[in-house]
């Protein structure tokens, strides 16, 4: 399918924009909803290389059921959001997660992908998938596979079939030309099946969270000091034994995020019913630096599944980007983190111990800077830089020279 029409003109507000070299990341998360690795990855490739971000389809119906997106259907379907980042958001029927309509939903993707690369005029230089959502071919360029969970043993959490979760992950390995996978575990579950594999773990945006020592911190926060804060979705992935253990010892707990409807209802009640714990819900990414102002230790407490396994939190460096302590649950993610600049916690019990523990330290700021330094490395700049190269190496693909590392080695 063409990815260049030259005569075509660009949509209005497009100005004189070059896409020679054009990204297009069909996301697996609007644009609208929680930021997720792949709309960190948009904003900072967008520095180096023109970006199409690619909202998954949703219908006019969408908003009442998700009223976050309801600025999702206005004005024109593709639009700049940013220097050289558009956006596109593909319409469908409605009932896209009924198995039937699936497979309209992924047409309607695919030729609103293929209409808008052909209006913006420039070559592709890649194609990357941040979702099992059949898109591959929707334009020339690099197919790439990005992994940021695994999808299936996350089948539960989304709700939908692990069968047809099977068969689409198959799918999207045997058509990728390459597959990034955040995790040495997702590459090495995913490396018999695909062409290439790299390891390019999450990022964070240290900018973003450097200004959490010049931030107004939030009023709404009621707790009294020092409070140990946890910010991120409230699901079935998070180990709330750990939080109740937390809030059992009378330490002042912060919740901060959207909460998963179904997740542990009994158990989030009572957790939340504590007087020393403070739930905030959803808060914009915008004003995170806010409430991360208010705390003394971030906490990553993840249960012991195959998916947390095989995850690479972004939480974690983000608080390491605030200079804040973590306190984080023994999975394999944490062995890539200096020893000295979180408390890795095996249990429970010792979850909330470590928590205690770094809650009565006197703050250090040398380790704050050195966590600070450490994040730094391992920002979405570095990340979109490794992107860049893994899309230079096009031609390499073919011949399986690319290994199975992470760029950096």
């Amino acid at each position: 399918m063409s990815s260049r029409n030259r005569t075509s003109q660009p949509p209005d507000g497009f100005g004189n924009q070059n896409w020679d070299g054009l990204v297009v990341i069909v996301a697996g998360v609007s644009w609208d909803d929680t930021w997720l690795s792949e709309k960190h990855l948009a904003i900072h490739l967008s520095r180096l290389v023109p970006v199409l971000y690619v909202d998954p389809a949703i219908s006019l119906l969408t908003p009442l059921k998700k009223p976050a997106l309801r600025s999702s259907t206005d004005g024109p379907r593709l639009r700049m959001i940013g220097t050289n980042l558009a956006r596109l958001t593909p319409l469908t029927v409605p009932g896209i997660s009924r198995p039937g309509l699936r497979v309209i939903a992924s047409w309607a993707t695919r030729r609103a992908i293929a209409r808008s690369v052909d209006r913006l005029g420039g070559q592709v230089l890649a194609l990357v998938a941040a979702s099992l959502d059949d898109v591959f071919g929707s334009c020339s360029g690099l197919q790439v596979m990005y992994g940021t969970d695994d999808w299936i043993t996350g089948g539960s959490l989304m709700g939908l079939s692990s069968r047809w979760l099977r068969k689409r992950e198959t799918a999207q390995l045997r058509r990728a030309d390459v597959v990034v996978a955040v995790s040495d575990q997702l590459a090495a579950r995913w490396a018999p099946e695909a062409r290439a594999v790299v390891v390019i773990p999450n990022g964070c945006d240290t900018d973003h969270f450097a200004a959490v020592e010049s931030a107004v911190p939030a009023n709404e926060v009621t707790l009294p000091d020092p409070i140990a804060g946890f910010i991120g979705h409230l699901s079935d992935r998070i180990d709330l034994d750990a939080l109740e253990k937390i809030a059992g010892t009378g330490a002042s707990l912060l919740l901060i995020g959207p909460r998963q409807a179904t997740f542990n209802l009994e158990k989030m009640e009572a957790l939340l019913a504590h007087p020393n714990v403070q739930w905030v819900g959803p808060q914009p990414f915008s004003r995170l630096p806010s409430f991360m102002a208010r705390i003394a230790v971030g906490l990553t407490p993840y249960t012991d599944s195959d998916f947390n396994r095989s995850s690479d939190p972004l939480k974690t460096l983000e608080y390491l980007s605030a200079g804040k302590p973590a306190v984080v649950s023994d999975l394999p993610s944490v062995s890539r983190i200096p020893k000295d600049l979180v408390d890795v916690s095996a249990t429970p019990e010792e979850f909330a111990e470590r928590t205690l523990e770094v809650l009565g330290r006197t703050p250090d700021p040398v380790l704050a800077q050195r966590r600070r330094l450490y994040a730094a490395s391992q920002n979405w700049d570095a990340r979109a830089r490794d992107f860049v190269a893994l899309f230079s190496k096009e031609r390499q693909v073919s011949t399986g020279d690319l290994g199975r590392r992470h760029p950096d080695g």
